[in-house]
């Protein structure tokens, strides 16, 4: 293998900035990606002109993190609960809105999909980050937000906002306080933000196994837990390359349905 360049990080787009150069990059092993399913899901299924396909440009290595999203609401909104969301959604169709970091974010889809299972329609209202979308339920300029827990949960300790849930089917060690979506009263939801390592296409099976033994080791290390947890976050490794591909077709799937059946606009 060649002598490793010096570290050049690619920010931008959601991703599709540093998707669209891994894919063209060579596969020696020294060009990888971290992404999350926005980049590599969500882009590539609402905007057409994005410059790579995910299945075809990318080696899988592994999934690497997991965490969920934190249900708010601001608190002169009348609910303590999901189930008195829902109510409230239902009694004043239309009336509520709820506010994410954008169009085609995670926390739209997690909306919509929300919505969709409850059986309600709140009205979206895009913002340009996640930050500005917290501000605008802390303003009481909009009701509700499917926000990161690190951009919440310090206004709901602080009385700020009212906490939820979070959105995992069951509750989250990271998040004290807050039933996950099983117990608040919808058992078919499930969604968390995940993260994860790719390598270009044709990238050689021993140079992807080599990063994903070394990935899974370094994610072992109980500082690397410690830190993550802090942001809301825990390590969630892959068993294999070949697990984590078959993860991402499997969500893929469930992200297209989402969109298919809740008529999720993106423009």
């Amino acid at each position: 293998m060649p002598r490793a360049a010096p570290p050049n990080n690619k920010p931008g787009a959601g991703s599709s900035l540093a998707a669209e150069f891994v894919a063209k990059a060579a596969p020696d092993g020294y060009t990888i990606m971290i992404a999350s399913q926005s980049g590599m899901i969500v882009n590539p299924l609402i905007n057409k002109s994005v410059a790579y396909d995910t299945q075809g440009d990318f080696a899988a290595i592994t999934q690497v993190t997991s965490s969920p999203l934190v249900v708010a609401v601001h608190p002169s909104l009348p609910v303590k609960s999901i189930r008195e969301l829902i109510a409230e959604a239902k009694k004043n169709p239309g009336k509520l809105n709820f506010s994410t970091s954008g169009n085609g974010s995670l926390p739209h889809l997690a909306t919509a999909l929300f919505d969709a299972l409850a059986g309600i329609e709140m009205v979206h209202v895009p913002y340009k980050s996640g930050g500005l979308s917290v501000q605008s339920v802390l303003a009481g300029d909009t009701h509700v937000t499917f926000a990161t827990s690190p951009s919440v949960m310090p206004l709901v300790q602080a009385g700020r906002l009212r906490g939820l849930a979070v959105t995992t089917r069951a509750r989250s060690p990271l998040i004290a306080g807050l039933p996950g979506m099983e117990e608040a009263g919808l058992a078919n939801y499930n969604l968390s933000i995940w993260y994860g390592f790719f390598a270009p296409a044709r990238t050689p099976r021993d140079i992807v196994k080599r990063l994903f033994e070394a990935t899974t080791q370094a994610l072992q290390d109980g500082r690397l837990k410690e830190i993550l947890a802090r942001d809301g976050t825990e390590t969630a490794g892959s068993r294999s390359p070949e697990d984590f591909a078959a993860f991402l077709r499997e969500d893929a799937s469930v992200i297209a349905r989402v969109i298919r059946e809740t008529g999720a606009k993106f423009d």
